[in-house]
């Protein structure tokens, strides 16, 4: 079902253990690309003729089907980007400047990826609003008291990732939306890590917006998703000018297309945004609850089989987590661990993972991390805690 996984590398099999940086594709999602382009490649929305008709019908019938995975309320809601950073990117540039002063105030937390960081400093800059830290317990936890007493009226954006890409934790977002909806500050939740693991519901988290990838969903890379509320939506100036963004276009005067054309300037990502559809498909099929119960099974097998290692520190212990195991060895460099691991046919990452301040709150240069998806298994897992293992004693006797 997963092609890229049936080889060897360095002479082993191999393990693919690096599912947050990116998810390998079932094989529907390959044959439905290579389809699009082998006999319905055509510019969607305006052709008159039987290519671009499909196309549409195509293109339109993924975006309710991400309508239907999210619980949103209408496919309008749903725009399509090139992926979570540019969806960050996009509220930053239009809600963000109309609706964020100088003197307001976004709040965050220690453990961001930089794609939530970064687009929110900019904004600050541009315009002298603030931009607030909520700090961490020691095992990788948000300290609720401390985002509490960063909450106020001046609070206009609590932009907050759901499950941390190097840590695992789950953040308990449907509590900080309700407090964050109190002082009426809007919340935008990073779904990169928790969209694939576990059940989403926006209209029961009544967040404001939502950004995920394709490419962490089974999909196509160069694609995401951007949920926001019709009502907040329509407020929000377009992002980029050009065509399809537009109603009418005269040389005094340009009116703008309705959600969610009017965020979709240009020809889009046709072919994987039509591929995307067969791995909403294949989620489906398994359901959130069994992915999560058999990734969970993993990660706590992992967990039991590396706990007595000596020399293996985890890093992020916080009981609510997503499958990810970060981890350092003793005495050694996490690229060197990965190296070793590499040379076992074991894919994990290695670095900061793009959260250098989460590494510089725990005073770390970064960590080896494994990710665990619904193709791994616990024999995978077994060859990873002996390789580990191995790895450890090298420098740990």
């Amino acid at each position: 079902m997963f092609p890229v996984l049936h080889q060897e590398v360095h002479g082993k099999p191999l393990i693919y253990f690096d599912n947050a940086a990116t998810t390998q594709k079932p094989i529907a999602v390959i044959e439905s690309l290579k389809n699009y382009y082998e006999t319905d490649n055509s510019n969607i929305h305006r052709g008159a003729h039987a290519l671009a008709d499909r196309a549409t019908r195509y293109f339109e019938e993924t975006r309710e089907s991400v309508r239907d995975f999210l619980g949103a309320r209408e496919s309008a809601e749903v725009i399509f980007t090139k992926g979570t950073t540019e969806g960050i990117n996009l509220v930053a540039k239009t809600f963000g400047r109309k609706f964020i002063q100088k003197g307001d105030e976004i709040i965050i937390s220690t453990m961001e990826h930089h794609s939530n960081i970064v687009p929110w400093q900019m904004l600050c800059e541009e315009n002298g609003a603030n931009l607030k830290v909520i700090p961490i317990t020691d095992s990788g936890e948000l300290i609720w008291d401390e985002f509490e007493k960063l909450l106020s009226h001046k609070t206009k954006l609590v932009s907050i990732v759901h499950a941390s890409n190097a840590l695992g934790t789950i953040n308990p977002v449907k509590k900080i939306i309700e407090a964050s909806h109190r002082f009426g500050a809007k919340v935008l939740l990073d779904g990169a890590q928790s969209t694939s693991h576990l059940d989403i519901d926006v209209v029961d988290l009544d967040c404001d917006f939502l950004v995920c990838s394709a490419h962490k969903l089974y999909g196509p890379t160069g694609l995401g998703i951007l949920y926001g509320k019709r009502e907040i939506l329509e407020e929000m100036p377009p992002f980029l000018g050009g065509g399809e963004m537009i109603k009418e276009v005269s040389f005094e005067k340009t009116t703008y297309n309705e959600i969610p054309f009017k965020f979709e300037a240009g020809t889009p990502n046709i072919g994987d945004v039509i591929a995307f559809n067969p791995a909403l498909d294949f989620i489906k099929s398994l359901g959130k609850p069994a992915i999560r119960a058999h990734e969970d099974s993993l990660l706590n097998y992992a967990n039991s089989l590396l706990e007595g290692v000596k020399g293996f520190i985890p890093v992020g212990t916080t009981k609510e987590k997503v499958s990810v195991l970060s981890f350092n060895i003793a005495q050694m460099h996490p690229f060197d661990v990965g190296q070793m691991l590499d040379a076992r046919g074991i894919a994990v990452r290695t670095g900061h993972h793009c959260t250098q301040p989460l590494m510089k709150r725990f005073g770390l240069e970064g960590t080896v991390r494994a990710s665990f998806a619904v193709y791994n298994t616990k024999s995978e897992i077994e060859t990873f805690a002996e390789a580990v293992a191995r790895i450890a004693s090298f420098k740990n006797k």
